[in-house]
């Protein structure tokens, strides 16, 4: 972990204060695609390699005997409008098909290619907006910030997406064709109505695994309690109960993933003027997930600018059949692509018990 401000530093933290709308002043209106008469469909998706997630040598050696080591990522674009923007991510159980929603209100799927281990590009990709119940494409609240498999597989299933403005997680079916028309709402807590417009329902999965599986959870982007520390939800039987995860750093959620061993991985976010951005990933253990307890985890890696991040958004965390556990992230580029990259990043945890690990029933 390195925490060293740069010139090359500071820099990129300007460009990133006015992708996040720190300099309002200079920021344009909202770029985001207009997705009314969008049509699912097949689209091109270009791939340039990241063989180093350090850009420096030294730097790459030191992730590699840390906790984490690093497979391989991608920069990729289109010549879609609509592809950019990416706040969730669902990779399938053999790495090698995902799902991802975007901040506008669209979906995409696609198969990862892979050179032995290493992502070396997208193909059979397509993307589609998501629908109303009417079967129309979602109008003004379609600010989709993240997405859980909530049954089934990325073939046929269904899948949860969260909203942040108009606060609200809806159910769609999922099949080969892509994503069906809104099926239905899940209930929120009445303490969700405190969370800011543009800081709702960040991270979200639901339990593969442990005492919890199957139980949806949820944690906003930044909606802190009287300590300070972030607030989510769980989903027991008798309805959601709220949960805490210490503010360590005071970095804000972006995504939640979890295994079959019932390990809750949290993905972070932190922006200051003097360091520019930040990434982290925390992982929970099974028994520290309880209603009503702050949880805190081990932090795996946390990175900044000078390695190879952006406004990391989108977390998926999958056990290959080697049993090796396989983490995959997706930036959001706000569509700004001239100043911001949408990032695929896979890396491996250094853990041989968890390695080992079998689901729980």
């Amino acid at each position: 972990m390195r925490h060293r401000v740069t010139l090359a530093n500071s820099t990129r933290a300007a460009i990133f204060a006015v992708v996040f709308g720190l300099w309002p002043q200079t920021v344009l209106a909202d770029a985001k695609p207009d997705i009314a008469g969008l049509k699912a469909g097949a689209i091109t998706v270009d791939a340039a390699i990241i063989r180093n997630f350090a850009r420096t040598e030294a730097a790459d050696q030191a992730l590699s005997s840390s906790k984490l080591t690093f497979r391989g990522g991608l920069v990729l674009s289109s010549p879609s409008p609509n592809f950019g923007g990416w706040s969730g991510l669902v990779v399938g159980d053999n790495a090698k098909t995902l799902l991802a929603i975007s901040d506008s209100g669209v979906w995409l799927t696609g198969r990862i290619v892979y050179d032995g281990t290493h992502p070396t590009g997208i193909a059979d990709a397509r993307l589609g907006p998501l629908l109303n119940r009417d079967e129309k494409p979602i109008g003004r609240s379609r600010d989709s910030e993240s997405i859980a498999l909530e049954t089934g597989t990325l073939k046929q299933g269904s899948v949860l997406v969260a909203f942040e403005r108009r606060h609200r997680i809806e159910r769609y079916g999922l099949s080969s064709d892509g994503l069906s028309a809104d099926r239905g709402t899940v209930p929120l807590p009445a303490a969700a109505r405190r969370m800011p417009p543009n800081q709702g329902l960040e991270g979200m999965t639901v339990m593969r695994g442990g005492p919890h599986k199957g139980s949806l959870i949820a944690f906003s982007e930044r909606l802190l309690d009287h300590s300070r520390n972030h607030t989510g939800w769980l989903w027991m039987r008798t309805g959601p109960a709220k949960i805490h995860l210490r503010n360590s750093g005071d970095y804000d959620i972006t995504d939640l993933s979890s295994l079959d061993d019932g390990s809750l991985f949290v993905l972070e976010r932190r922006f200051r003027w003097t360091e520019g951005v930040k990434m982290r990933l925390r992982r929970i253990a099974p028994d520290e997930i309880k209603p009503g307890r702050t949880m805190e985890g081990e932090t795996l890696i946390e990175a900044d600018l000078t390695d190879q991040i952006d406004n990391m958004e989108g977390l998926s965390v999958t056990r290959l059949d080697t049993g090796e556990v396989l983490i995959t992230m997706i930036s959001d580029d706000n569509f700004n692509h001239i100043l911001q990259r949408t990032l695929l990043l896979q890396f491996t945890v250094n853990d041989s018990g968890q390695a080992k690990a079998r689901p729980q029933d």
